[in-house]
């Protein structure tokens, strides 16, 4: 039920949680992460998806909703998503109301990622437990999709909603819908719930061990799903999550990381109580060592990102749509930018048609140069010779 020819232009962007040191300040982090958006922006991206969380001191949007209306009055072309709205804390209408309102505010800008709560220590504030979130999850985009697609009204009632023939007041600006995405990060969960709807799929643990072997499974789990419900899915609606930090050598890249990454490791080491970004190490220079022989990132050049992002391609088994990188704030500020910078110069090029072209053009100028070479200079030459000739005969 999906296109078989794999995915065209690749498109790139970040999956910013975010993650931020404990103890610095909050104000000056997020007001980092609008100028984050700004540069992305200038730079070329074409989309970034914005985290909820409530608890743990470092991933510090509390509403990405918020976020993305902010970063929409401060950038002109990316995309800007909720990555992910934890559907399983929100009655459903006031999600379907908020991401409408915000299709509009951004001019189809908007996008709609969604997720159980990957946070236990959110979901316990709340009273909820990891064993309810994912069948919220499921019951809730049910309500928004019939909410988004239809002007029925929808009633419905569970033990933490009630609707109540319930319809939206705005319809959607964009036609004939913005994008919608459901999470994944090793189960079948996410896919499943996506074929089931027609939506795109968010590979956040694309990079994992149990994640990247999962990832062509993933795909078939959505054309299965979507086929036994009367859907379609689109390769181009994959993105896939990885953490790369790129420099231009690697020994600089390693350098970088040394701002930030043993905290980053230490957060899903003892703070989060999300066993699926479990990592190894106890210093630094294991930390970098998993990370670029495992296969889960790339700390390097931008070679190294691009040979990353090609085996990707392998084992999803037919291509995906769009590559996010994981911001992590392993390096300064100066260095993340940089960082960026060299992605969209040196990698983007690869995997939207422009690298090909251009070294093609640039191989064959310098194969004819010898023999054209020759011939504007004896055009220069007999030019001459005709010049003198001329003044010869004026004279």
């Amino acid at each position: 039920m999906s296109n078989p020819n794999p995915p065209g232009r690749m498109r790139f962007g970040i999956f910013l949680a975010p993650f931020h040191k404990p103890g610095i300040n909050p104000t000056l982090a997020m007001q980092r992460d609008l100028e984050l958006m700004q540069w992305l922006d200038r730079c070329g991206y074409d989309e970034a998806w914005i985290g909820e969380h409530h608890s743990a001191g470092s991933e510090l949007i509390a509403s990405p909703e918020i976020f993305i209306a902010a970063a929409a009055q401060h950038t002109k072309n990316i995309r800007l998503g909720t990555g992910v709205v934890s559907l399983s804390y929100h009655n459903p209408l006031w999600v379907a109301e908020r991401i409408v309102m915000l299709d509009h505010l951004t001019r189809g800008r908007a996008m709609l990622g969604v997720g159980p709560g990957a946070l236990p220590t959110d979901a316990a504030m709340i009273g909820l437990s990891q064993s309810q979130t994912r069948d919220l999850l499921e019951q809730s985009l049910g309500v928004i999709m019939q909410l988004l697609t239809s002007e029925d009204p929808v009633t419905f009632k569970n033990d933490r909603w009630d609707l109540r023939e319930a319809r939206l007041h705005l319809r959607p600006y964009s036609e004939p819908l913005f994008d919608i995405c459901t999470a994944a990060v090793a189960s079948p969960a996410g896919p499943r719930l996506g074929g089931r709807h027609g939506t795109g799929l968010l590979s956040i643990g694309a990079t994992t061990a149990a994640g990247f072997d999962a990832l062509a499974l993933h795909w078939d789990v959505m054309e299965a799903e979507a086929k036994a419900h009367g859907k379609t899915v689109d390769r181009s609606k994959w993105r896939l999550v990885g953490l790369v930090h790129c420099a231009e050598t690697k020994e600089q890249a390693i350098k970088d990381v040394a701002y930030g990454m043993e905290q980053w490791f230490h957060y899903f080491q003892a703070v989060a109580a999300f066993p699926q970004m479990a990592v190894p190490g106890d210093n630094l220079e294991e930390m970098i060592a998993f990370v670029n022989d495992s296969g889960f990132g790339a700390i390097g050049t931008p070679d190294m990102v691009v040979a990353q992002i090609e085996r990707l391609q392998a084992q999803s088994n037919g291509g995906f749509g769009a590559y996010l990188m994981l911001a992590h704030n392993w390096a300064n500020p100066e260095a993340t930018r940089r960082s960026y910078e060299l992605i969209a110069n040196d990698v983007m090029p690869h995997f939207q048609g422009h690298h090909a072209a251009t070294m093609g053009a640039a191989a064959r100028a310098q194969k004819l140069r010898p023999e054209l070479a020759e011939i504007h200079q004896k055009a220069v030459e007999d030019m001459g010779v005709k010049y003198q000739a001329e003044v010869a005969a004026r004279n």
